[in-house]
């Protein structure tokens, strides 16, 4: 039996019960061989060879059978990590241990749950691994960008205005509830978000700032906007007067914001029905009317005709309030872009997210606003390899290695926001110095490209697993932006930055 590995010598603590495949391997061949010189004593040729072959069919069928039946619980070593369960009968293939000497198959028999027992490990100390360590991917906040961001708006309001600031989409992937903490510390007075469940979030982390809903939630909901003080748009009878009653009936207020259409045409009382509107709803004595916005649709562009006539509307609207006798509240209309771009509109309040955010809303503000991209995206070389002239790299095989380079991979992809049509039209950043993304992105790894050869200008580069490579923001003169992966996409910057929040650990600086 020499000539059997132990197959339990890489591990530093073994389940008790637990049987390694060469013990299994032995086990099984002494019985064989009983059963043999049992048929052997009975002289019974007939009765020998069908006990070798029931023998041999034990193992190889019968055993494999048991080891199979819980597939379910099998659980595969790497590295060093063994994840197992006690008191279970292990076999593994053959195939495995001629694959790799450190990788092995575990069945549980006995017990069918998978990773159930984490063994001799110490569960506290595998809970504290954080996510950059379990996986080579992750996304930085610099808070301390949000902060000044957050002033640089500040800076081009009336001091008598207040600042809104739009967290929805989970803070446009930057994580709503830190940088809410740390907008509110900057100056910002209150938060915005898009359905209740963003708003019951940032009050179960203790924030408790007005929160207003940028749309008429369902009237399912109504229960949950007075329990956790969270103010709704409302632009629907039906919806004013279920919330009133449902307020009234527990002694409370109904506050509400009227959202009304100037033009967008996405959501609000139209801005000729405001009257009327209020006419149907301001009997109520539950309903208090707390503010009256609409939301520009063209404040970002080059042409301001359209942005004209809304404003003209949502003036004629608010006039309109007051000579009925409906006071408005507080009126705001103006975003990122009417913040910088039309102080005129800055009314009561502005509502900012993506300036908030280090975006610039559109190019007319890069010459007024001095903001800071708060969001950075790093991940670490999971595998390097060269790749000889003409053979191709990943799915298609749309790149052909040119020679004397070498592909690195990093655990990042289209499932974190780094989308497949970026492929082979992005650059990352290494060292302080670019290199080109190569070969389709994968859903959750892609390549790139580092040149072997050196110059009397280039000095030699030899990445390694582990090497820290910057997917988005800077090193050096060298950065890759969210802007520039937006314009490549024809898209807006929060779409990507939204997405690259996907699935990787964020860490706040």
């Amino acid at each position: 039996m020499g000539d059997l590995p132990n197959g339990f010598t890489a591990f530093g603590g073994i389940a008790p019960g637990s049987e390694s495949a060469a013990d299994a391997i032995r086990r099984a061949r002494a019985e064989e061989a009983a059963a043999a010189a049992k048929a052997k004593s009975d002289k019974s040729g007939a009765q020998r060879s069908s006990s070798d072959a029931g023998a041999r069919s034990a193992y190889g069928a019968g055993a494999q059978r048991d080891s199979y039946a819980s597939r379910d619980a099998y659980v595969q070593r790497e590295s060093g990590a063994y994840r197992g369960s006690g008191a279970a009968q292990t076999v593994s293939s053959q195939a495995s241990q001629r694959k790799s000497n450190s990788a092995y198959l575990w069945s549980t028999v006995a017990d069918a749950s998978p990773a159930r027992d984490v063994g001799a490990f110490d569960k506290d100390e595998l809970d504290r691994l954080s996510g950059i360590e379990r996986r080579w991917a992750w996304v930085e906040i610099d808070k301390s960008a949000i902060r000044h961001n957050v002033a640089d708006v500040r800076r081009h309001m009336a001091s008598r205005t207040r600042l809104m600031a739009v967290v929805k989409a989970d803070g446009y992937g930057h994580g709503a509830v830190e940088v809410s903490k740390a907008m509110l510390g900057a100056g910002a007075d209150r938060l915005a978000v898009s359905n209740v469940d963003e708003a019951i979030d940032l009050r179960k982390a203790g924030i408790s700032v007005p929160i207003l809903i940028l749309a008429q939630p369902p009237a399912a909901t109504i229960p949950l906007l007075l329990a956790y003080n969270i103010v709704p748009s409302i632009y629907t009878p039906e919806f004013a007067i279920a919330y009133a009653e449902a307020a009234d009936l527990h002694g409370m207020k109904a506050p509400y914001h009227l959202a009304i259409n100037t033009g967008m045409n996405r959501i609000g009382v139209r801005h000729d029905d405001v009257i009327e509107f209020l006419y149907q709803v301001n009997f109520h004595r539950a309903l208090e009317l707390e503010g009256t916005y609409t939301h520009f649709a063209t404040a970002d562009g080059s042409e301001t005709l359209d942005f004209q006539i809304q404003t003209k509307h949502f003036l004629e609207a608010i006039a309109n309030m007051q000579a009925a006798g409906f006071p408005p509240g507080l009126v705001h209309a103006a975003n990122s872009a009417a913040t910088y771009r039309y102080p005129d509109v800055h009314f009561d309040m502005v509502r900012c997210g993506l300036a908030l955010y280090g975006f610039h809303p559109c190019r007319e503000t890069r010459d007024i606003a001095d903001l800071r991209p708060a969001m950075s995206v790093y991940a670490r070389i999971t595998d390097t390899r060269t790749v000889p002239m003409s053979e191709g790299v990943s799915y298609g095989l749309h790149y052909r290695s040119p020679g004397s380079v070498k592909i690195c991979t990093v655990p990042i992809g289209f499932a974190n926001g780094l989308r497949r049509s970026l492929s082979g039209n992005l650059d990352f950043i290494m060292g302080g110095r670019y290199y080109h993304q190569v070969g389709n992105i994968c859903m959750d790894q892609c390549m790139f490209e580092v040149d072997l050869r050196s110059s009397a200008t280039r000095e030699r580069i030899d990445p390694q697993i582990g090497d820290l490579v910057t997917i988005v923001g800077s090193q050096g003169i060298a950065e890759v932006t969210i802007d520039e992966m937006a314009a490549k996409l024809g898209t807006i910057q929060y779409e990507v930055a939204i997405g690259l929040s996907q699935g990787m650990e964020r860490v706040y600086v």
